[in-house]
């Protein structure tokens, strides 16, 4: 077994080294990845974080940042290449922010995921869980169905910046093509940058978002009003792309035409839920419907029983409970959202949830819809985690409990309460909703006794 080093700093009371000016260029060999999947290397007592680094490489990086004796950096050359490393998918790998360990073979990727994942339990909750399953994972590429296209007026050049955003910058990085998009957004991010180009007043535009669900939309923020002629402009390139206009100025999001809709769907349960740009869906449509899955197999509702949804949202996952039990009390923190979910329900005729409004971050106090108890509670709380309703979970009798993460420490730290209240850490996995990014979701079984 490998034995990891522990990371090296300078002792307190020695001597001060001089910072690290912003652009040096360094040469390092790489020991092991960080959680993150940065390389880590150490040079004259400072912890180097390396992006695009891996173990055993020997790399010319530059630095990006130093604070104390640690210094953030990324790769600008290989001298000598690890064995793992592979080609990314894609041309802008390594100036994109967005996926940072294309280099990195998948299955290296989920590895490192469930060792974060594992290390953060046992050193928050002290706890392992009695089973590990198998990573839940979909497509490598053309997996993201929501995207956030940047734009930037650069006034001294006169000219319209459009891309993503830079890695450890603010920088963008013009984008012709992006293999993570699911195909019927690719045409739309080709196209795009020449359209806002072309518009009367590049000027007034924010940012714009691209969504794929029952079918194509295109989100535009501006910060002035549009003229007629862009409008038309705008109009005719959805029209050409089979998509719907959404239009961002002063208040919400509205369809540019009235009656708009657009929502995905969950083709395991035969549902269809709708929701408006900027409210929250998982971009990842196929490990999407395969968490709700595995979630509602690891609950294992009956027929008779009451289940708790918090933070429901939409009703990713309560109108699939709701299908398989008595009752389904479903409690979001956003109003507009518990209405949506309301609809969605009524939309795909399921009569038997009652959803709520309430602060989650705050203790339930008496909570008129705790009041009666649960068999069952699943939740998917957002990074904070969800410690206050955790620590009064035992007084509503739940004996199973599916926690559903997208931050491991936050999960790793409400784990380790709910084993003070008496449950058991049965089950723990990753779910693969982001490749090629250190992004860890996670689901995690409890059951009491």
């Amino acid at each position: 077994m490998t034995k990891h080093r522990t990371l090296r700093f300078q002792p307190a009371g020695g001597e001060r080294k001089a910072q690290l000016p912003v652009g040096k260029k360094q040469k390092l060999v790489i020991e092991r990845l960080a959680n993150d999947g940065r390389g880590i290397a150490f040079v004259d007592g400072r912890s180097w974080f390396v992006a695009g680094g891996l173990p055993g490489e020997e790399v010319e990086a530059r630095v990006l940042a130093t604070r104390a004796q640690v210094v953030e950096a990324r790769v600008e050359r290989v001298l000598r290449a690890a064995e793992l490393r592979r080609a990314p998918a894609c041309a802008h790998a390594g100036s994109c922010g967005g996926c940072t360990l294309q280099h990195l073979p998948h299955e290296e990727q989920l590895a490192l995921k469930r060792r974060s994942l594992a290390e953060q339990l046992q050193r928050l909750a002290g706890v392992e869980p009695d089973e590990w399953a198998a990573p839940l994972v979909g497509p490598e590429l053309a997996y993201r169905r929501r995207a956030r296209i940047a734009v930037r007026w650069d006034a001294k050049g006169k000219r319209l910046e459009v891309g993503f955003r830079a890695a450890a910058s603010q920088d963008i990085v013009g984008i012709d093509d992006c293999p993570v998009l699911v195909q019927p957004l690719q045409p739309i991010l080709r196209a795009l940058p020449a359209l806002l180009r072309g518009l009367d007043k590049p000027q007034v535009l924010g940012h714009v978002e691209l969504f794929h669900g029952t079918q194509s939309a295109v989100l535009l923020r501006h910060t002035a009003p549009l003229g007629e002629a862009d409008l038309q402009r705008l109009r005719a390139f959805c029209a050409a792309h089979d998509a719907q206009l959404w239009l961002h100025g002063a208040g919400e999001p509205e369809a540019d035409q009235p009656g708009l809709e657009l929502g995905y769907r969950l083709d395991a349960f035969g549902l269809q839920l709708s929701y408006r740009p900027g409210d929250f869906v998982q971009v990842n449509g196929r490990v999407n419907q395969a968490m709700v899955e595995q979630a509602l197999d690891w609950l294992a509702p009956q027929t008779e029983e009451r289940v708790l949804d918090l933070f429901c949202g939409l009703g990713n996952f309560a109108l699939p409970l709701a299908q398989r039990v008595r009752e389904v009390v479903a409690v979001e923190g956003v109003e507009a959202m518990v209405e949506r979910a309301r609809g969605n329900a009524e939309a795909n005729g399921l009569g038997n949830l009652h959803f709520f409004r309430a602060d989650l971050s705050k203790p339930l106090a008496g909570a008129p819809w705790a009041s009666r108890g649960f068999d069952a509670i699943l939740l998917d709380p957002p990074r904070d985690g969800a410690f206050e309703v955790v620590r009064e979970i035992d007084r509503l009798g739940a004996r199973r409990l599916v926690y559903v993460s997208c931050n491991p420490a936050t999960l790793a730290r409400d784990a380790g309460e709910l084993i003070r209240q008496g449950y058991r850490l049965k089950r723990a996995g990753i779910l693969d909703m982001f490749p090629h990014t250190a992004h860890v979701e996670a689901m995690a079984l409890f059951e009491r006794g």
